[in-house]
């Protein structure tokens, strides 16, 4: 069923099994021990960094895959992206799968995008069982879309650490926290062009996706435990909370995946990454709502689409926002 840009669905399929890999710097964070794969080699035994992040994203995949319950069954497709050209960290991941997949660029918002595609191919009896995938890493994004690590370039205050980390969910009918409903985001332009500043540059779309949901189902802020999303940093955040306050909405539940994955030793503005919401979904949010310690969860990742090459041609920074309403099953029993 929809309600404007929402679609409520029907079955609630559960989210089965999930895993959260990431390195040193997300390991000595305050969810480090929220990890199932945590390596202080952030070159997880690779030559380059950018087949560093295809290992973590393959080890956190399989680690998922080794937790879904045996009457479930392999998934019958995986929906996955990164932010590396032509998705490359997910498609050389999925070599040792032998499983359909689906790759998908969404920036920082892909988890929010791969999810919310698994739980509708899922309620729609398309797929029994679909999982859903992201990651990111560093020093593969430093080297696409800053400047060489060895440069030493100074960070503006407003710039983001990329995550080192992945996140994977499979999704099926069982036992689990529930996908209640998604909502695709739409594309929007603040004009920003720094491309260290990519908080701003996403909290438009931030605002307007979730405007647009407690439009729509006549929600409010307060029934959710909290409203996640997925790497504003402090600058975004800051911009998103004023841009909800001139449209009525006032979100005192609101927390950020770049500002919790590294707490107070956060760089600059906190952190990002495709990798950033999906190791926070994966390792915090959904064992909180399995444990009955959150109820209901808007999890709305964000994303900054650009490329190195629209930055050097002077391109604004447009932005998307995707989010999936979890809830755990205690919360389901009782709707």
């Amino acid at each position: 069923m929809r309600k404007g840009d929402v679609i409520v669905l029907e079955h609630l399929p559960a989210a089965v099994a999930y895993a959260a890999g990431g390195g040193r710097r997300e390991l000595d964070g305050p969810l480090g021990s929220a990890f199932d794969i945590a390596e202080r080699d952030t070159r997880f035994g690779q030559k380059t960094w950018e087949m560093a992040e295809s290992e973590l994203a393959r080890r956190t995949l399989e680690t998922a895959f080794g937790k879904v319950p045996h009457d479930i069954g392999t998934p019958d497709v995986v929906f996955a992206g990164d932010l590396q050209c032509q998705c490359t960290a997910s498609g050389y991941a999925m070599r040792s799968e032998d499983v359909p997949f689906a790759g998908l660029y969404g920036a920082c918002s892909t988890m929010a995008e791969s999810a919310a595609l698994a739980a509708c191919l899922v309620d729609g009896g398309f797929a029994a069982c679909a999982a859903a995938m992201a990651s990111s890493h560093f020093c593969a994004a430093e080297r696409q879309f800053r400047t060489p690590l060895g440069y030493g370039a100074k960070r503006t205050p407003t710039a983001q650490w990329t995550v080192t980390g992945a996140g994977a969910v499979v999704l099926a009918s069982g036992r689990g926290p529930r996908v209640r409903a998604v909502q695709f985001g739409r594309v929007r332009d603040l004009g920003v062009f720094d491309a260290s500043n990519m908080g701003a540059a996403m909290a438009p779309a931030a605002a307007e996706t979730l405007v647009r949901y407690f439009d729509a189902t006549g929600e409010t802020p307060d029934a959710f435990d909290a409203v996640y999303t997925g790497d504003l940093g402090a600058v975004g955040s800051n911009l998103l909370g004023s841009l909800l306050e001139l449209e009525g909405v006032r979100l005192q539940n609101h927390r950020d995946c770049g500002l919790e994955i590294y707490g107070r030793t956060a760089p600059g503005s906190g952190a990002s990454g495709a990798g950033c919401s999906a190791a926070v979904l994966c390792g915090h949010i959904l064992p909180m709502l399995a444990r009955g310690e959150m109820r209901r969860v808007l999890f709305l990742a964000t994303g900054a689409l650009m490329s190195q090459t629209t930055s050097l041609q002077g391109e604004s920074i447009p932005g998307v926002a995707h989010l999936v309403e979890f809830c755990s099953e205690e919360a389901m029993a009782c709707s």
